[in-house]
């Protein structure tokens, strides 16, 4: 009967240390000392926001440049509606509104480094995920990016356009 009761007391000391061992690890997540999205990728709060790539700063955008548009309409075309269209998905998500979903910084280095951005960056994981398709490098230039951004932001500013006059 000492040995029974010597074995229980064991394994009730056992137990509650268990126990108190997993309560703390709770209390200490809940008390929030949980770590930012950024800090569990390693992303800084910029890349969390505008995505990982050469656009490391804010851009100075003003007001929407028709002839960039339409050179970025040209690009989008030779470059991007293969697997993009404006307003419905296809490969790839529709791309109307797209400036309001994303930053132009992200949009940006999405286009320029979709390699990095798919491997490391929460978003452009999900996207891939829902998609199943990983976006290819067009090999396009900082300039033509930036000029199919302002087809993006021409669209997005005259909401029935399919194409610019």
């Amino acid at each position: 009967m000492k040995k029974f009761m010597a074995i229980s007391l064991v394994v009730l000391t056992a137990g509650l240390g268990w126990g108190c061992s997993g309560s703390s690890e709770k209390s200490g997540n809940s008390s929030g000392q949980e770590q930012s999205e950024a800090q569990q990728t390693g992303l800084t709060d910029f890349q969390m926001e505008n995505g990982i790539g050469p656009v490391t700063e804010k851009l100075d955008l003003g007001a929407v440049d028709k002839e960039m548009a339409e050179k970025g309409e040209k690009l989008f075309i030779t470059n991007c509606s293969a697997c993009h269209k404006l307003d419905e998905r296809y490969v790839g998500p529709a791309q109307r509104d797209l400036v309001e979903r994303r930053s132009p910084e992200y949009i940006m280095n999405m286009i320029l480094n979709p390699a990095e951005m798919i491997e490391k960056h929460p978003e452009a994981k999900k996207m891939l995920a829902e998609y199943m398709t990983p976006m290819p490098n067009q090999n396009v230039s900082r300039d033509e990016a930036r000029a199919i951004l302002e087809y993006f932001r021409y669209v997005d500013e005259h909401k029935d356009a399919q194409e610019i006059d």
